[in-house]
């Protein structure tokens, strides 16, 4: 196997033998790769840097199997994010995401996104709310990116654009897991939003959170867990799989109240 350079986001490290790692890194060029850490675990290695939520420059290769990392250099540590639980279960999150999303081919802008959102989560982690928006809308855009994004602009059964009535409180719209959002509370619905919770989702695929003019967050937490609900039930619905960071995010922001 060639030695190549690949740049990326370490997503996963699990251990490998007595002394190594396994490392699950996102690149723009091979979407998520599994390269080995030769000794990585030990103390003084000169590799020990191959840790999750690192973005790194990779010298790899290996004459055949799983390649192996000869060399690395560190650009930048998100490790501050697992100073606060919140944080840690927001990141591992989108790196969860990631992982499933790009398993098989590279995905064109999923790395400068994860990476974007993760200095979001930085700069927001001692808002508890701020965090919890700023995950909501990271998955948008990664699952949007990914090819899984929200159906939110037409009702799944009539074809009538979702235009949220604002001010009409009795107005609904149900999501429908498996075929995306209907108007009206339907038979068999996950979830139902009223007006002002369609609008404020739907304002998340803008490439910055909604704010208010005098610069707070739009919508109360319990609004951002319901809303956190709605990606959750998308993503167990079509990616197969429940995802426990964001079950985690959720319990955190609970127990806190």
């Amino acid at each position: 196997m060639a030695e190549r350079r690949l740049q990326g986001l370490v997503l996963k490290v699990g251990p490998l033998g007595e002394h190594d790692r396994l490392l699950s890194l996102l690149s723009d060029s091979e979407g998520v790769t599994r390269l080995a850490v030769p000794g990585a675990r030990r103390p003084k290695s000169s590799l020990a840097a191959a840790a999750p939520l690192t973005l790194l420059e990779l010298q790899v290769g290996g004459r055949s199997g799983l390649a192996r990392v000869r060399q690395l250099r560190v650009h930048r540590s998100f490790s501050r994010l697992g100073r606060r639980l919140e944080t840690l279960a927001a990141a591992q999150s989108l790196c969860e995401l990631c992982l499933q999303l790009a398993a098989d081919d590279p995905i064109d802008g999923l790395l400068a996104t994860v990476l974007l959102h993760l200095e979001r989560l930085e700069h927001n982690a001692e808002d508890r709310c701020l965090v919890l928006a700023s995950t909501v809308q990271a998955v948008v855009h990664l699952l949007t990116l990914g090819g899984y994004g929200l159906p939110w602009q037409s009702c799944c059964l009539t074809g009538e654009p979702l235009n949220p009535p604002l001010g009409q409180w009795d107005w609904r719209c149900s999501l429908l897991p498996e075929d995306g959002f209907a108007i009206d509370q339907q038979p068999g619905a996950a979830i139902a939003l009223n007006p002002s919770e369609l609008a404020l989702l739907q304002r998340l695929a803008r490439p910055d959170l909604p704010l208010r003019q005098n610069g707070e967050l739009m919508g109360p937490q319990p609004v951002w867990l319901r809303l956190l609900a709605v990606v959750e039930i998308w993503i167990r619905t079509h990616l197969s799989r429940r995802s426990r960071a964001l079950a985690m995010l959720r319990e955190t922001i609970l127990s806190a109240e």
